[in-house]
């Protein structure tokens, strides 16, 4: 059953601008957190919910940079609580669709701020990140559930069990094929499945590799990132694999999109957002505050790269030739982690740490 709410519905949130009781399940990216905490540049880093507030002024090499706030933001609250949004994407229909973690739903939001939330059959499946498929449907990864799922616009649901138990999957994106590919986080695998629910796995040549996210590359074939062995993957539809590593020390890849050069644009958690050629050849750009964590990913209707940074809650772009501007989230300590660009040329963001999808107007 459908629940339709206005966007205007308050949310109750905590004097730290978490939404209350909350429950306290384990984040799946803690992991990385954790081996950034190892480096020294990075031991102020804190590893749980909620982390530390970060400035709004930050230094580096003795110069101060103030976080700019060019783009306008309008914060939606998601009906649900808690709901934890993570993955979001622009459906065939001209709405906005996101997974809610928590909230074991699929939500969709209108442009108008009209908000429709759909149950997953599987109880507890902790939804991650979804894609429009070529089907005309959204398909989405259950990583707790360890199935793949898929939703017609109209809120039908059919799920597709992996057959690696306890495979974590979590990034997924429509393949040049016409499959839909996806990451097995735990399972060190990449994935595929046709829309008719058929389901190939390669695995990964570099062992604990804990691949992330995974895009269409511009060469016709899939890329993805290892985040903790600092690797950049290829794979092609017949499934053949290739790994690139990222020259910089302590390289974190978290998102991976194409951008409007031709190259592949990728996050690092370890302070830089950084482009790469189908041919290996790396460009990386460090931003302000090396403990930002930039997440995730995706090219703007400016033609810029425009990407989240989950520790110092802000939204910024980068131009291809890596010129960066940050802007601070309203919300305090909100925790944004996915970005996709909307059906109105605007930014959508989802707000993981205080159940709300942020739309940024360039």
């Amino acid at each position: 059953m459908a629940l339709i709410l206005a966007a205007s519905i308050p949310m109750p949130v905590s004097a730290s601008g978490a939404p209350p009781h909350r429950p306290s399940l384990p984040r799946p990216w803690v992991k990385i957190c954790l081996k950034l905490k190892q480096m020294p540049q990075h031991r102020r880093i804190r590893c749980h919910f909620p982390p530390a507030s970060r400035p709004r002024f930050a230094t580096e090499a003795g110069r101060t940079a103030q976080i700019l706030r060019t783009p306008t933001i309008n914060e939606l609250s998601i009906p649900t609580s808690p709901s934890t949004p993570i993955g979001i994407a622009t459906g065939p229909d001209g709405a906005v669709w996101f997974a809610e973690n928590y909230g074991n739903r699929i939500g969709r939001v209108t442009t108008a701020g009209v908000f429709t939330s759909y149950a997953i059959p599987t109880t507890d499946s902790q939804p991650g990140h979804l894609t429009a498929g070529s089907d005309g449907a959204l398909w989405f990864t259950e990583a707790v559930g360890n199935k793949i799922g898929r939703i017609t616009t109209s809120g039908t649901i059919t799920e597709y069990a992996l057959p690696t138990a306890g495979a974590y999957p979590w990034g997924i994106t429509a393949g040049p094929d016409g499959a839909l590919w996806f990451i097995e986080v735990e399972g060190n695998k990449i994935g595929r499945i046709t829309t008719s629910g058929t389901i190939t796995e390669y695995p990964l040549p570099t062992a604990g590799a804990y691949p992330w996210r995974i895009t269409t590359g511009p060469d016709g074939a899939l890329w993805f990132t290892e985040a903790l062995v600092g690797n950049i993957g290829r794979i092609t539809t017949g499934g053949t694999i290739t790994e690139f590593a990222v020259p910089s020390s302590g390289a974190v890849p978290i998102g991976i999109t194409t951008g409007p050069d031709g190259n592949l644009w990728y996050t690092d958690a370890n302070g830089k957002v950084s482009s790469m050629t189908t041919a290996g050849t790396f460009t990386e750009y460090p931003l302000t505050d090396p403990d930002s964590c930039p997440w995730g990913i995706t090219v703007g209707s400016d033609n810029n790269l425009w990407f989240v940074e989950q520790c110092a809650n802000n939204v910024a772009s980068v131009t291809t030739s890596g010129t960066i501007t940050e802007t601070s989230l309203p919300t305090v300590i909100s925790g944004p982690f996915d970005i996709t660009a909307g059906p109105d040329d605007n930014l959508w963001v989802t707000e993981d740490y205080v159940d709300k999808i942020a739309v940024v107007t360039p």
